[in-house]
């Protein structure tokens, strides 16, 4: 207790006398005293044209007696009008009311004493009791005003310094906006750049379009740039991705408008920016589709997807769902997925007749069930496996699910009667050099041969693969297959007029199995990004993209077509890799490494869109066309089947990609067999 009572001792002793606030009152003190003698000491001098010789004895002796003393008075009147007690970094309206009267009160008896008892030159007494005024009030703000343009410095230097893209119309309400402190006083545009040469070297407030994109790097290295706002909404899929290329070269934050219809709203706002994806960098006018005959088709229709909770699947339930079907029915095996996108439907249309159901497209019963219980008009086949590296791994389970599958689901369309049946497959499945993309075709060719069978009314001769049944395999073990048998073993069929048809894209943005997830990861990590080989190239489309073309092709159907997307000029993987590498605002190879691996079993360089044997017809849609599909013995095809499911259900892997081969002409596997 003593130890504790010395130490609070100790700390009385060593406390200041003074508060840095009284030491500052001292000094403004001291300020003050001066401040009165200099001010009317210059006052005198000026009077008299700064000439002290000029300047009347009597004059220069009453200011000697009184100024000193007057001195003191002022800052007795100060010190009642509390100018010694206010927070001057904080000074307003109210310090400045004070101020004001303080001098005035001291002002007055000074007035009074120089102008009636003893006769001073009215220039005397005015001009130093302004000279007063300004110097005492100028000393209290102005430490205010200093304490503000070091503040205004510090929010300077950590304000982000913007390189405008697009000196239009949208261009100039983005820097108004930001002038008006939209950004929240975050961004300050420091030059623009536009590609009309006639705007060049004039300026929007106050801020100078320097020059076209050209100037992009310079000026990103001149103003010290931290961020691109690109606000040209009209730009076409080309511009702006050769804008927003160079753009993410410079390592620059980029952000841009979503779209023209916030110019014609009046919505231009820097909130309204977005940052750039990879899509936007792919080059490519967005399909436009049209939703008046999608919605037609889909109007009042049961509609079944099957890997409905799938990335490609779970999109066309959405799309559907937004077209008011009549009942939309998800099948998948998977049902965390179906749980997600089930909950999801449900929370944005709680009207929708919603029906989620698990169940394998291998299991001809559970499929027979399904189809009988809710008939569905409309079938999008999305389920499948595509992952070609496991694919690879396990061939028999490619063709089990992809191509067995496909024919079992569309059989019970076939059964049922469904009007469209959309499969949908992958330019994987052009010239395939994995068991993937062999399924897919053979996917194909199963749809092709349904429809040729409705064509020539000759559905009874197709094969029917029924329910599990147990039969003893070629190396006499027990195991289950499914038994296949032909259509006159099958009970009778009504004229089925189902309409078949296949849809073919390339690789989708953000899709299960998609690099771009993959390389978002392996950024995130640190490193390395992995690329195959740093020429090897693929199509890409958006997810939502794909479904939209599903959708159309499903109104254009009229029987074994093979729809094909449009899908512009192919992207190098390497290039993808780093774009995103950029947009997360690091440097390839520096600050993230690329590791190439090499090509995979079964991988190939680029992909197809068509065989070279297909050609394309157009249809109303300028960016979907029609591949011809390639003839081949449906008949003959059917009996291989025979020996395709024999193969895979015992799980033959040794044998598959021979089979699929003599099936599958274009297959050409550059793996070695296992």
């Amino acid at each position: 207790m003593a130890d504790l009572n010395n130490s609070n001792n100790k700390n009385t002793n060593n406390k200041p006398i003074l508060r840095h606030w009284q030491v500052i009152s001292l000094a403004l003190m001291l300020y003050d005293y001066l401040a009165v003698v200099v001010s009317y000491s210059l006052a005198l001098m000026l009077r008299f044209d700064f000439v002290f010789s000029r300047i009347p004895k009597r004059y220069l002796d009453f200011h000697l007696r009184v100024i000193f003393f007057y001195a003191l008075f002022v800052l007795a009147v100060f010190y009642f009008c509390k100018l010694y007690h206010s927070v001057w970094r904080f000074a307003s309206y109210t310090e400045l009311g004070a101020c004001i009267n303080a001098n005035l009160i001291v002002f007055v008896p000074f007035f009074i004493l120089t102008f009636f008892v003893y006769r001073m030159p009215v220039f005397y007494t005015f001009i130093g009791g302004i000279l007063l005024f300004f110097s005492t009030v100028g000393i209290r703000f102005s430490y205010r005003y200093i304490l503000l343009l070091r503040s205004q410095s510090k929010e300077e230097k950590h304000r982000s310094r913007v390189l405008l893209i697009g000196a239009g119309s949208a261009g100039q309400m983005i820097v108004r906006d930001v002038i008006n402190g939209g950004s929240d006083s975050q961004d300050r545009i420091c030059a623009i750049i536009d590609d009309n040469p006639n705007k060049w070297n004039r300026y929007i407030d106050n801020i100078k379009i320097i020059g076209g994109r050209e100037s992009i790097f310079s000026a990103v290295q001149e103003y010290k740039i931290d961020k691109i706002f690109f606000a040209i909404p009209s730009a076409t899929a080309e511009q702006r991705r050769d804008i927003l290329s160079i753009c993410n070269e410079t390592g620059c934050e980029i952000k841009q408008l979503p779209g023209i219809y916030q110019l014609i709203l009046d919505q231009v706002r820097v909130s309204s920016l977005k940052d750039v994806d990879i899509e936007d960098l792919l080059g490519r006018e967005p399909i436009k589709i049209n939703m008046l005959e999608v919605f037609a088709f889909l109007n009042g229709k049961t509609v079944l997807v099957t890997g409905g909770g799938g990335s490609i699947g779970s999109e066309i339930c959405r799309q559907v769902a937004a077209h008011n079907p009549k009942q939309l029915i998800i099948l998948d095996i998977y049902e965390n997925n179906a749980y997600e996108i089930q909950l999801e439907l449900r929370e944005k249309y709680p009207e929708l007749n919603l029906v989620t159901l698990i169940g394998s497209v291998r299991d001809s019963r559970r499929l027979d069930q399904v189809f009988s219980t809710y008939r569905p008009d409309i079938v999008y086949h999305a389920a499948a496996h595509k992952h070609v590296p496991l694919m690879e791994d396990s061939p028999c389970e490619s063709i089990k699910n992809n191509a067995i599958g496909t024919y079992k689901t569309a059989y019970a369309a076939m059964r049922y009667n469904v009007k469209r049946f959309v499969l949908i497959s992958t330019d994987k499945a052009v010239n395939p050099t994995n068991i993937m993309g062999a399924s897919k075709r053979l996917c194909e060719m199963v749809i092709q041969s349904f429809a040729s069978k409705i064509a020539s009314e000759e559905t009874d001769t197709i094969p029917r693969l029924y329910a599990h049944s147990d039969v003893l395999s070629s190396s006499e073990t027990p195991i289950s297959v499914d038994r296949y048998e032909l259509g006159e073993d099958a009970p009778s069929l009504i004229p089925s007029t189902t309409q078949f048809v296949a849809v073919r894209f390339g690789n989708v943005l953000g899709s299960n199995g998609s690099v771009v997830p993959i390389f978002k990861k392996q950024i995130a990590k640190g490193g390395p990004v992995t690329v195959t080989h740093p020429d090897i190239i693929r199509y890409f489309m958006t997810v939502p993209e794909a479904v939209s073309l599903v959708l159309q092709a499903g109104t254009y159907a009229k029987g074994g077509e093979i729809f094909v997307l449009d899908m512009g000029s192919p992207v190098k993987i390497d290039t993808l890799a780093r774009n995103l590498i950029r947009l997360s605002g690091l440097k390839p190879d520096v600050d993230i490494k690329i590791a190439y691996t090499g090509l995979r079993p079964g991988e190939k360089l680029y992909e197809e869109k068509l065989m070279d044997e297909e050609g394309l017809e157009k249809t109303a849609n300028e960016r979907i066309h029609i591949g011809k599909p390639i003839p081949f013995n449906v008949d003959d095809f059917f009996t291989q089947l025979y020996a395709l499911i024999d193969v895979a259900n015992n799980n033959r892997e040794d044998e598959i990609r021979k089979v699929v081969s003599s099936m599958v002409p274009t297959y050409h596997y550059t793996g070695e067999d296992k």
